[in-house]
């Protein structure tokens, strides 16, 4: 039964692998100034890392909630999958930060060729001989920590590839990077939120490159995109506040003066 059990846990294995996970370096540790190795591999959730195009990565110091934490290091600005492999390398100078317990951690937002962006944190290490230090918010942030977690990760990948397609119908619920055909159907667009509650935002689709024509260009594969029209209908209410008075004062004086 157990033979059995384990064999069905790897033949699952590579269909629950996915996103980035870093491995190096290891939660906890102290390493010195100088070289930073940087690793990683598959994580546990989606998307896949070969559906991740491009990325960048950061060296970060500060607390765990969005605002408590900042960038410290661009390693590598813009770096791709492909090219780069799994692993990566860092060049620490001792005025970059404190020497804190734990107050450091990577960050790397990943593009997905399907559309979205996922960004994932590494566990805490400690940085050691640093010369450098934190200002009062962010020495605050890292006493307040337990533990050697990292910021939680941020993914819109599926959202981002699933579309705005709730709700909708024939062509229109067909993701659109699924379609074929000269022409494409593309969802009703979002409505957007009656607050905003996010910080940032990442971009949803990857970034589109311009090549400039040298000669003929190929037929086109994309005719035309029909998106689907808006089926909800706005709601508007008077103001029923009463208007300020006109200003009395000198800079009303001043402004009579430009009357025509």
């Amino acid at each position: 039964m157990q033979l059995r059990l384990l064999t069905l846990l790897a033949a699952c294995a590579p269909f629950v692998l996915a996103d980035v996970k870093f491995t190096t370096p290891r939660a906890g540790a102290s390493i010195p100034v100088g070289t930073l190795a940087i690793a990683w591999a598959e994580g546990s959730a989606e998307p896949p890392l070969s559906d991740l195009t491009t990325y960048s990565l950061f060296l970060c110091a500060g607390g765990n909630e969005e605002g408590t934490y900042h960038d410290v290091l661009a390693i590598v600005p813009n770096g791709n999958f492909q090219q780069g492999g799994n692993a990566a390398q860092g060049t620490i100078t001792a005025g970059l930060g404190g020497s804190d317990k734990n107050a450091y951690f990577l960050r790397i937002t990943s593009t997905s060729a399907t559309g979205g962006s996922v960004t994932n944190f590494s566990p805490r290490f400690t940085l050691t001989g640093m010369t450098g230090g934190f200002d009062a918010p962010t020495k605050q942030a890292i006493a307040g920590l337990s533990g050697t977690n990292g910021p939680d990760t941020q993914n819109n990948v599926g959202a981002a590839a699933a579309g705005n397609t709730a709700g909708a119908t024939g062509e229109f619920a067909i993701p659109f990077n699924e379609q074929t055909g000269l022409t494409r159907y593309a969802p009703m667009m979002a409505v957007p939120p009656t607050k905003i509650t996010m910080k940032t935002k990442d971009p949803l689709f990857p970034k589109s490159s311009v090549k400039l024509a040298t000669t003929f260009l190929p037929t086109a594969t994309i005719l035309t995109t029909v998106t689907a029209a808006q089926t909800y209908t706005p709601v508007m209410k008077e103001n029923t506040v009463a208007p300020v008075a006109q200003p009395t004062d000198d800079m009303q004086k001043f402004l009579n003066r430009w009357k025509d």
